[in-house]
């Protein structure tokens, strides 16, 4: 009789998840470039970058505050004996990584942030991945990620020009900010946590500690001075869709795939942003941005695809 866990029986519901890990994974980068575009969006009708990141994290963790509650109850242990490890996912993808990638941003050109952030999330995954979970560094993963570098850079059309003294400080910003992404996936990864309460925690914690502080020093003028179309698309795109989406859709990725080849998809935000920003922004894709999505698509399908290698396997 055929042993229940041979490979032959295990080898559809392994395809199964990869095909799951693929659909999310496109789904977590075009919630990216939805965010990205709608934020430029709201940003060209008076709102500043502390509104958006408060409406990210104050509709998610207001949403998804339920499902927090919900486990204290259940099981009260499972915060107190593991608060080290929920503290250091608040930490590497709630208000530290918010605050530098919108930080670069005042230092660094908006082209730079289509590049750096998402090349440190794709190259520092992968090498996170190789030290903590074992995944090995194929050629045909390092070649797939190379060609998602290139196509990145097409898309931002970077010149040497742009690299300045204070651009530089930017730039630092916006690798560490991807660096931190790239540690969330490995920590959520590595210790097995339920993708929607790692949302949960991650919004609640920015919800306490973020929101109020925006509110003493702002004030929210900014949102109460905007037109109710202008905030009330805000609230859903970047706090139901983004605050929540983006953090579920990476989590669940990192679940069905690993850290590494999760840490992959960001890459295709700028790409799908250029072409999002064409109806949205009135801002009709060049060659280069069209031509490169289509080189860090390739890059994309090359580095995830293949046979997934572990050390010792």
């Amino acid at each position: 009789m055929q042993n229940s866990l041979s490979p032959s029986a295990t080898r559809p519901e392994g395809h199964h998840t990869f095909v799951r890990g693929i659909l999310i994974g496109l789904l977590a980068a075009g919630i990216g470039a939805l965010y990205t575009v709608f934020a430029r969006w709201g940003i060209n009708r008076g709102l500043q970058t502390f509104d958006l990141t408060a409406l990210r994290f104050g509709v998610a963790g207001l949403v998804t505050a339920p499902v927090l509650a919900m486990a204290w109850i259940r099981d009260q242990r499972q915060f107190t004996d593991r608060w080290k490890t929920w503290l250091g996912i608040a930490l590497l993808a709630g208000v530290p990584f918010g605050m530098l990638m919108f930080g670069g941003l005042q230092f660094a050109p908006v082209s730079h942030a289509a590049v750096f952030p998402f090349s440190a999330m794709s190259v520092m995954g992968m090498l996170l991945g190789a030290i903590f979970t074992g995944d090995r560094i194929t050629w045909r993963r390092s070649i797939g990620i190379l060609a998602v570098l290139g196509g990145l850079l097409l898309v931002a059309g970077l010149n040497a020009s742009s690299f300045t003294g204070t651009t530089l400080m930017g730039d630092a910003m916006f690798i560490l900010a991807g660096t931190l992404w790239a540690g969330f996936g490995i920590v959520l990864r590595k210790n097995r946590l339920d993708p929607l309460l790692a949302t949960a925690v991650i919004a609640f914690s920015a919800l306490v500690t973020y929101v109020p502080l925006y509110l003493v020093l702002t004030g929210a003028r900014s949102l109460l001075a905007s037109s109710p179309h202008v905030l009330w698309t805000e609230v859903v795109i970047q706090g139901l869709i983004a605050g929540a989406g983006t953090l579920f859709t990476y989590a669940r990725t990192v679940s069905l795939l690993g850290a590494g080849r999760a840490a992959i998809f960001p890459a295709l935000t700028p790409g799908l942003a250029a072409l999002l920003a064409w109806p949205v922004l009135e801002h009709m894709p060049t060659t280069a941005e069209t031509t490169g999505c289509v080189v860090v698509m390739a890059g994309l399908i090359l580095a995830v695809t293949g046979n997934a290698q572990r050390r010792g396997n």
